[in-house]
């Protein structure tokens, strides 16, 4: 099997431990998620099978939207509601100041990930050198936030925002920043991944449907849709060129491109001085 589903993930499970419940009913496929959620967070998590998998890379700059909960006046260690407080009260900010602060957040900014993340570290995930008690020391990073919109007031220190950014972006930090933006502590409550690229809430399935009721024709996404490449059309001797690698130029800039053949799509090719290589094979 070659393509995309599109699953929702629910709250308090892991993505590994989602997609382990797929892999159980696709015995013998290979499989990868794109973007991990963390346990606490539900919402979308795009999931590769075959030589999908290696699409991946032209996929994880895709814009990506959120839902997300933050409550201020403390601090956990994960920047989530499931770690343990390590900072506490602090200001409680009002809805005008909060609303305030929002713009500064927003553009290219250099943000710090959260210890308690998937960023390697010598070899050593980030969160399990922290679990640990191993002192850990990240590097900020740039990334892009699209817009931060607020929703509205969820609790009594609660508030809740619609969040639009670049992959690589953590939800966590931008509370955190937030926060401290207002002199204040602030956690992350709850998150919900609405869209991932082209995979938003509205076109995904539940993991039970999947693993129940799987329609390979309803569920299934073709490789190529997932691109937002221009496409690159070969005729027949051009297609048996590339196939067999053997190459040859088109008058064309350089950057990536969808590449298709008379026998459909095959793959994400690159254009280098003229030359077109592939750099992901799907066919």
């Amino acid at each position: 099997m070659n393509g995309f589903l599109n699953v929702y993930k629910p709250s308090g499970m892991s993505s590994a431990y989602a997609l382990n419940l797929i892999k159980k009913r696709f015995k013998g496929e290979k499989m990868g998620h794109m973007g991990t959620l963390d346990p606490l967070a539900s919402g979308v998590l795009p999931v590769a099978f075959g030589k999908s998998t290696r699409l991946f890379d032209y996929l994880l700059d895709k814009d990506k939207v959120y839902k997300a909960e933050f409550t201020f006046g403390y601090e956990t260690d994960t920047l989530d509601r499931g770690g343990v407080v390590i900072k506490d009260n602090g200001e409680l900010p009002t809805e005008s100041d909060i609303i305030s602060v929002l713009p500064s957040l927003v553009g290219e900014v250099m943000q710090m990930p959260p210890i308690y993340s998937a960023k390697n570290v010598n070899g050593k995930r980030s969160y399990e050198l922290a679990r640990l008690g191993v002192e850990v020391e990240l590097k900020p990073k740039k990334v892009t936030i699209t817009s931060i919109d607020f929703i509205e007031k969820s609790g009594e220190n609660s508030y809740v925002f619609l969040i639009k950014c670049k992959g690589g972006t953590y939800i966590r930090s931008i509370c955190r920043d937030l926060a401290y933006a207002l002199n204040t502590y602030g956690t992350m409550t709850a998150l919900e991944r609405l869209q991932s690229g082209i995979f938003t809430k509205e076109n995904a399935f539940s993991i039970e449907e999947i693993t129940d009721n799987f329609d390979e024709e309803k569920m299934l996404i073709k490789p190529d849709s997932v691109l937002s490449l221009e496409k690159i059309l070969l005729n027949e001797k051009r297609t048996d060129d590339i196939i067999n690698g053997r190459l040859f130029t088109l008058d064309l800039p350089d950057g990536f491109y969808s590449v298709y053949g008379d026998c459909g799509f095959i793959g994400v090719g690159i254009i280098s001085d003229k030359i077109l290589k592939i750099k992901a094979y799907i066919r």
